[in-house]
């Protein structure tokens, strides 16, 4: 860590003691700038292939899960106004929310009821239609449908996939590999979840598990993946594919703006507020609004107190060079599909100048979110996906907040601002585990 102590360290980057003694914090980016000004390192055309792509697949998805035959094998997820959540926010944090809160949810997308559904999906699509094309099975304008027959099992079943995840990824994975026929192997971190775990294994997904952090889980992943040449390895910390599935996304988003008749222009600007584990998922998501939105829509990313590293290796410029456990966080959370304690260089690098911030979130928080969610609009989620949901309040009630809008102009704008929190799970956990979850959360007397 170039060599400096921590308390040079913490002389360096005054958010640091905060950060170690896993207080909650807001960060604004000091690199923040204009679209314009910033280095694109993954094009629109990369993001509008991975769309196609995705739509060419359609009628294989649609036969394989016919939860997805309504919207034609899109794998997509609603955007709901949850002004319930909105007066409860501002009632329990005593501020006022300008502009209009709503709830993508993620948590809902068919097949894995996660945002993994949507890199992790799409690069196992990927890869199937390469390895088909390269055995000259499958050519563009065929119907993908014939994916789903016995003949590409068996060409599938010659090959394997290898995934590290803390579960949603993992998930993910394992369902689209399994139900094309291909060998797959998910390493799985301590703090994966039993019934994840116990998911995947029947679908028929091998599951490995270790008793260290995800870091440990890629790392077995990829030395799998050396060790065969027939075997793919997903890699979460530094794949383009998972990003760019991640950022079909923001086109998708745009079109249920306007069918809600949304505005998103320089005087209605857009907040999305993401929870951020390594960083694909929110990074995906992020880069392909701002190449939609551009300076209108600014991003910012949840952590929670105990897995900073996102913010760590932003703050720092570090990346993947720095980790949590670096400064004596321990990186123990319950929020396991954020229980990352060190960033992906890749995103830390694509979004340095494009994200607005990141803000962190205690459990105790999540916990508490999570029961007035289901309370008031009915919406079920697992704690890692209400990190996203603090962030509006904390934008106008933090310091670091304010001076933003300030900065940016944007003071006398949030009244007809649009606030967008980010669902990234829950659908898919077992009612006896949302039962334990709600039972967790405090009420607002902070009783059980």
């Amino acid at each position: 860590m170039e060599g400096l102590t921590i308390e040079e360290w913490k002389r360096k980057y005054p958010l640091l003691p905060s950060l170690i003694k896993t207080d909650e914090v807001f960060w604004t980016n000091p690199g923040y700038d204009e679209i314009a000004k910033a280095t694109l390192l993954v094009t629109p055309e990369e993001v509008q292939d991975a769309e196609e792509r995705l739509r060419r697949f359609g009628s294989f998805i649609q036969l394989a899960f016919p939860e997805t035959s309504a919207a034609g094998g899109l794998i997509e997820s609603p955007l709901v106004p949850i002004k319930e959540m909105q007066k409860h926010l501002e009632a329990r944090f005593a501020s006022n929310i300008q502009g209009n809160l709503w709830l993508k949810c993620d948590s809902h997308l068919p097949i894995a009821g996660s945002i993994k559904a949507r890199g992790g999906i799409y690069e196992v699509l990927a890869h199937a239609e390469e390895l088909a094309q390269k055995h000259q099975m499958l050519q563009p304008d065929n119907d993908y449908a014939i994916l789903a027959t016995d003949t590409f099992r068996e060409l599938f079943s010659r090959y394997s996939i290898a995934v590290g995840s803390t579960g949603n990824l993992g998930l993910s994975i394992g369902i689209i590999s399994a139900k094309l026929g291909f060998q797959v192997t998910v390493h799985m971190s301590a703090d994966a979840k039993a019934w994840k775990k116990e998911l995947l294994r029947a679908k028929g997904v091998q599951v490995v598990e270790y008793a260290s952090d995800y870091g440990k889980a890629v790392e077995e992943g990829r030395k799998q993946a050396e060790a065969d040449p027939n075997c793919y390895f997903i890699d979460d910390e530094n794949s383009k594919r998972l990003f760019l599935g991640y950022a079909v996304a923001a086109g998708r988003l745009k079109k249920q703006v306007e069918e809600q008749q949304i505005t998103v222009d320089r005087d209605h600007p857009l907040f999305v507020y993401l929870p951020c584990g390594v960083g694909g998922g929110p990074g995906g998501v992020a880069y392909g609004l701002k190449l939609i939105y551009g300076d209108n829509v600014h991003c910012f990313f949840a952590e929670p107190t105990h897995s900073p590293c996102m913010l760590l290796g932003l703050m720092t410029g570090l990346h993947d060079k720095v980790s949590v456990q670096d400064f004596g966080i321990d990186n123990k959370t319950e929020a396991d599909g954020l229980a990352v304690g060190r960033p992906s260089r890749f995103v830390g690098k694509t979004m340095e100048n494009l994200l607005s911030g990141v803000y962190t979130v205690a459990d105790e928080e999540l916990y508490a979110l999570l029961r007035a969610l289901r309370d008031l609009e009915s919406i079920r989620l697992e704690p890692s996906a209400l990190a996203g949901m603090p962030g509006p309040v904390r934008l106008f009630q933090q310091e670091a907040g304010r001076h933003y809008l300030v900065k940016q102009g944007l003071t006398e704008k949030m009244k007809k601002a649009t606030h967008i929190v980010w669902a990234t799970g829950g659908s898919m956990v077992p009612e006896s585990i949302q039962e334990e979850y709600y039972a967790k959360a405090l009420d607002e007397n902070g009783k059980k």
